[in-house]
């Protein structure tokens, strides 16, 4: 089985051929990835009518080449998975009308993908992990802690209640003046800071539910850096630092009340699992290596390659929900938003 991924979402076009392999995990066949960080830069953040232009512009070629770099024709292809959703409304109807024509003119199967769920099938495609196991799924849109129980079974144990992980990330990085995207060069700068200059909050520690809120450490470190502008090399890397180290405590402790929750819905995990772009950073990997330890687990983290949006893991959620008889028709519709995991029922 060969299957063909599309994403088209946000900022990145990516086309990927993916089939089974052993032991349960997936055999990338061929991934190919354009990034529009260049498109964007100049402005800070993605603008939607640039990045639906420029997935039309390559989305054709990207496709040729992922199929003819996996040895295939069309022809060959199993079936056609794509990102159907959640995105900006314009990239995600480019990428779903190619596919359904694609599917309608080799007369194979289509397969439309839940973004987030491509995110947290991933750890399978690459280790072949088995369920349940519990997932932090953090993006620049995205912040949830799931218990992921099967193909289309999540349940929501927690999420952000204003901003993203990445977002958060990102933003802090304009006030401060840093180059976009702003998540990795935070990051950067993090590495030569002091976490313990500025003593900044770390909100909704302690608190029952595994939820997670942000807004409030962004403005206090927004106060922090107006208090000293105009703001010294060093200072930005103080900050930096001292916000990744909030950022971490929070994830942590949202970890663990998540862990807690997690037997009541799920039972035992098999594995603590993170995906999406925020886990490439480093000391956000480093702590969930330690958590995931001290609870017995394994930690299971794509490679960078694949912690960003990319076609391999639309490809592969495919694979999962065609195994299953899992396919879509030509009406299938294109999601700005789009839900994957329901929220937990628990006292």
């Amino acid at each position: 089985m060969n299957v063909l991924g599309i994403e088209t979402t946000c900022d990145e076009t990516a086309a990927a051929v993916v089939a089974p392999g052993e032991n349960g995990r997936g055999r990338i066949l061929s991934n190919e990835v354009l990034s529009q960080i260049a498109e964007h830069a100049a402005y800070g953040g993605v603008v939607p009518e640039i990045a639906a232009r420029a997935h039309v512009e390559v989305l054709d070629r990207l496709i040729e080449r992922a199929v003819s770099g996996a040895g295939l024709t069309l022809a060959q292809v199993d079936g056609i998975a794509v990102a159907a959703g959640p995105g900006l409304i314009g990239g995600v109807l480019i990428g779903l009308v190619t596919a359904k024509t694609l599917a309608l003119v080799t007369r194979k199967p289509l397969i439309a993908v839940n973004h987030l769920e491509a995110h947290a099938l991933t750890a399978r495609l690459t280790d072949g992990i088995g369920f349940p196991y519990l997932l932090l799924l953090a993006s620049g849109g995205h912040t949830q802690l799931v218990a992921v129980k099967g193909v289309g079974d999540y349940v929501r144990l927690g999420t952000t209640i204003d901003d993203a992980i990445g977002e958060a990330f990102d933003k802090v990085a304009k006030l401060l003046g840093l180059g976009y995207p702003g998540g990795p060069e935070v990051e950067r700068m993090a590495e030569t800071g002091d976490p313990e200059r500025f003593a900044l909050p770390r909100p909704m520690l302690g608190r029952r539910e595994a939820n997670f809120s942000l807004s409030g450490l962004k403005t206090a470190l927004r106060i922090e850096a107006e208090k000293l502008a105009p703001l010294s090399t060093a200072d930005v890397a103080d900050l930096c630092a001292s916000f990744q180290a909030a950022v971490v405590d929070v994830v942590v402790d949202r970890l663990r009340v998540a862990m807690r929750d997690f037997a009541s819905v799920a039972g035992h995990p098999t594995a603590l699992v993170a995906a999406g772009g925020v886990a490439a950073n480093g000391a956000i990997r480093r702590a969930l290596t330690t958590q995931a330890g001290e609870a017995g687990l394994a930690f299971v983290a794509p490679p960078l390659s694949l912690c960003g949006d990319n076609g391999a893991m639309i490809a592969w959620a495919g694979i999962e929900r065609l195994r299953l008889g899992l396919v879509d028709d030509l009406t299938a519709p294109a999601r700005a938003r789009w839900p994957f995991a329901e929220p937990a029922a628990i006292a």
